[in-house]
């Protein structure tokens, strides 16, 4: 039987990669008139997100990126902005 969350449960919720890395946590949902379009998750402190993007504030994960909802949301790491370790590395 599939277990029903509440949206409002989902506000402040501890967001990982499917590799384990916290990734930061939701702000908001996006939603269009009939479903979740997508989930806007806030850059944290000590967050993966945090050191990718500086100053900042978060990222809009699609919907069809989110892997699980539960006690934490766990997200496909394709959602991870992509960067380079030189660019990390001069800064």
């Amino acid at each position: 039987m599939l277990k029903m969350k509440r949206l409002k449960d989902t506000y402040n919720m501890k967001v990982f990669t499917d590799s384990g890395d916290f990734f930061g946590e939701v702000e908001e949902a996006i939603i269009t008139t009939t479903k979740i379009f997508g989930w806007k998750v806030r850059a944290t402190k000590d967050s993966f997100l945090s050191k990718v993007l500086g100053s900042a504030k978060g990222v809009i994960v699609p919907h069809q990126l989110v892997k699980s909802i539960g006690d934490v949301m766990i997200i496909s790491k394709a959602a991870i902005p992509s960067y380079s370790q030189e660019e990390t590395d001069t800064e």
